[in-house]
């Protein structure tokens, strides 16, 4: 069973896009670290750092696309999913800090010893070791999918109405963790992170290995949704999205359909988050914010949804122009995103993939029609 998903994964194009992230995740760390700063093929330690950001986002746009583009679920939530796996990573983070934090605390975290608690709290307990906070990377987000999309699906909420209970979701989950009660850092979150598996965050080889692990972990997810796409499963999950009702009266169980995807696409989230934190050094709830789900939502629409590799190349590009925009003309930011999400849904419905999709489509087309043309002018042997 296990052999025939990753036969129905290793198409062409997820052959191609995996050994093009794994070429990344061996070149460019290898740049940073073997060649001269003075060399023009060097990658400086800060461009592979913003990079490797730019990569956790298009792990982030390849989940929501999982569902958006190929279920029809539109989810303005997925920053929460994002911001729980990177929370449990925190969490482990800061528990490797021991007694060098501000207060020397070897057991609690230096914002607990501010907010005079007296013990670490229950759920704390465990992430000092790697294996378990990676399970919780997994298990919280998938969780809490599970748990609303259980209620949400099994009522039939759809459309619009269950966008909106997704931006619920995700803003009830920022209120509550921007209290110092909750024990996850209030305002601040967590951060002054000092070390992972024992090495140094802030060495630059482990700023490379970081990127490495972003790069193979994106090439993994992006293997696996195709694998579910391609698969049988994912022929009935593109029915859902065109014709849920037919697909329900034809016998499927809709909402278990639906589910599955959810709860994969969270997974892949928490991952995301999960390796966005120590590259950034900080995870705060901000990350919760309901703006930032919506761009989640810009990244895959510019990109392409239902194509894989369009919300890859819309993350990246869009934040590659964020990163421009905000530094040269940061009022005018904001009033861009805009204007791109409003320009794509007029005018590019299927985003850069399937632009160039149907460029290249046109082109055959073309290029097929000017050889039936020779073959009918007279005096070829066609002809005759």
């Amino acid at each position: 069973m296990i052999t025939g998903f990753l036969f129905r994964a290793l198409d062409k194009k997820a052959i191609w896009v995996a050994l093009a992230l794994l070429a990344v995740a061996l070149l460019v760390p290898l740049s940073n670290a073997l060649l001269p700063v003075s060399h023009p093929l060097h990658v400086p330690t800060h461009i592979m750092a913003l990079v490797g950001k730019y990569l956790c986002y298009a792990m982030l746009a390849l989940a929501l696309d999982l569902v958006w583009g190929y279920c029809g679920i539109l989810s303005l939530g997925h920053g929460a999913f994002f911001a729980l796996g990177g929370y449990a990573m925190g969490m482990y983070l800061m528990r490797q800090i021991g007694t060098r934090g501000v207060y020397g605390n070897p057991i609690l975290p230096d914002f607990m010893v501010f907010l005079n608690w007296k013990e670490l709290p229950w759920f704390w307990y465990g992430f000092d070791m790697f294996w378990f906070a990676m399970l919780m990377v997994l298990f919280v987000p998938g969780l809490l999918a599970f748990v609303f999309g259980w209620f949400a699906f099994r009522s039939r909420v759809n459309g619009v109405y269950l966008s909106i209970i997704t931006q619920a979701l995700t803003y009830a989950l920022l209120l509550a963790f921007f209290r110092n009660e909750m024990g996850f850092g209030g305002n601040n979150g967590l951060t002054d992170f000092k070390d992972i598996l024992g090495f140094s965050v802030q060495a630059q080889a482990t700023r490379g290995a970081l990127f490495a692990a972003t790069a193979i972990g994106l090439a993994l997810a992006f293997v696996i949704c195709s694998g579910i796409v391609n698969s049988r499963y994912g022929k009935v999950l593109v029915s859902v999205r065109d014709a849920e009702s037919r697909t329900r009266f034809i016998g499927y169980r809709v909402e278990h359909i639906k589910l599955f995807a959810f709860v994969v696409s969270a997974m892949i989230a928490g991952v995301a988050g999960a390796l966005y934190v120590p590259q950034v050094g900080i995870i705060n709830p901000g990350e919760f914010a309901p703006a930032n789900s919506i761009e989640v939502v810009i990244w895959t629409a510019v990109g392409g949804r239902g194509t894989l590799v369009g919300p890859i190349i819309g993350a990246i590009a869009v934040n590659f122009g964020k990163s421009y925009f905000t530094a040269a003309f940061p009022e005018f930011w904001l009033f861009a995103l805009g204007a791109l999400f409003v320009a794509t849904t007029l005018f590019l419905p299927k985003g850069i993939v399937g632009l160039v999709s149907s460029g290249f489509a046109r082109l055959r087309t073309n290029r097929e029609a000017d050889r039936v043309e020779e073959t009918l002018q007279p005096g070829t042997e066609a002809a005759e």
